[in-house]
């Protein structure tokens, strides 16, 4: 995997050299190209992508991440019993395609040893690469998306930041079975796009939604195989100059959850540009990066097989169907029961229990089946 990649440079190594000792920086293991780190399983492995061809008015010299490296490397290591890796920076290739290989192939081999990659990346069509690299594994994938737009795109026409998840969507293999878009707004939204959504029975939310409940979102991301997290969907308060997103806590909640969840094995951080990336903004990158692995570190073991799990078994009569409800003793966790007939194809997931929350269960206490209980349902019998 490291034909793919440039080793952290000589100028970090020595920043490294000059910091606490309780600090990140003294705890990870840095690919420094003499030597390259033997990642263990269960390892998180962060590497940046030097990529954004793809993105209109973009330009790769605004594309640095030593910025954010020095603020994660100074950061405390928390009580963590994970292993963290640096592998420094997949070579940009000769063309956008060559990057998405790399992409992909770094992502699929890193999987193969069982560790989970955090990628720091420029355009969000780079998100396509780290989505292909489920083509091999069983199972169909689960991608939630933290993002100011839903991204759909023009199909019919080559692949930009703005399409990728069109492309996600139409080309083979298909591997997608549920996309949902957390903190979109309105006014970048149009009618025919959030109709496309609804149509698939996909989930959009918008961000006065997931702001007014954040705790929403938690089984949203238990629910995940992958997820990205668009720099552009917090506040310029914070990052950028979009006036109107997540504040500095919320997305790094965001991120939190996003480590907890026993499902998730890639975690991507997209739209970076250090030109408009004021040092508060590196941050807060380096935070959330920090912040995932600390969900990491906190997985507790409930899969949502019902066999080894220790749940409460809720039966709720809605209409012309009784949902099952599942509460976790341990954790005070949800689940709602997805029944579907039988002629299921064989790439879907085995397990009907689709994460849910307390509120969900007084929903369908007061004869309102939830949102997300009818598309999954939907989904499955499609």
């Amino acid at each position: 995997m490291f034909e793919f990649l440039k080793p952290v440079s000589e100028e970090l190594q020595l920043y490294i050299e000059n910091l606490p000792e309780y600090t990140l920086g003294k705890q990870i293991d840095c690919y420094v190209g003499s030597d390259e780190p033997e990642l263990k399983e269960g390892g998180l492995v962060l590497f940046s992508v030097v990529e954004n061809r793809n993105a209109p008015n973009a330009s790769l010299e605004n594309l640095n991440f030593d910025g954010i490296r020095k603020q994660f490397y100074r950061l405390v290591k928390g009580n963590w019993d994970v292993d963290v890796y640096d592998l420094g920076e997949i070579l940009t290739g000769e063309t956008v395609s060559d990057t998405y290989f790399a992409v992909k192939e770094l992502t699929k081999q890193l999987h193969l040893k069982k560790c989970i990659p955090i990628m720091l990346g420029g355009s969000q069509d780079l998100m396509y690469g780290q989505y292909r690299a489920y083509d091999p594994e069983k199972g169909m994938v689960n991608l939630v998306n933290v993002d100011a737009c839903f991204d759909l795109g023009n199909v019919d026409l080559p692949i930009t930041n703005q399409s990728y998840v069109g492309k996600i969507v139409v080309d083979q293999p298909y591997n997608l079975f549920n996309y949902t878009n957390l903190g979109y707004q309105s006014y970048y939204v149009a009618p025919e796009e959030l109709d496309l959504l609804n149509r698939m029975f996909f989930d959009g939310f918008r961000l006065g939604e997931v702001t007014g409940n954040l705790r929403m979102a938690e089984p949203i991301m238990r629910d995940a195989n992958i997820v990205a997290i668009d720099c552009n969907s917090v506040s310029s308060a914070y990052y950028g100059v979009n006036p109107n997103g997540f504040t500095g806590r919320e997305i790094c909640a965001l991120s939190r959850y996003a480590g907890i969840s026993n499902k998730v094995t890639s975690f991507g951080i997209y739209e970076y540009n250090s030109d408009i990336c004021y040092p508060s903004g590196d941050q807060l990158i380096a935070q959330l990066v920090w912040y995932f692995i600390e969900g990491v570190s906190a997985r507790w073991n409930e899969s949502g097989d019902l066999d080894t799990m220790d749940v409460i078994h809720y039966q709720v009569p809605v209409n012309d169907e009784v949902v099952s409800f599942y509460k976790s003793r341990i954790t005070e966790r949800w689940w709602m029961e997805i029944t579907y007939s039988s002629r299921l194809n064989n790439n879907l997931i085995s397990n009907a229990l689709l994460p849910c929350t307390y509120e969900d269960y007084i929903e369908a206490c007061d004869q309102n089946l939830p949102e997300r209980w009818y598309n999954a349902k939907m989904k499955f019998e499609m």
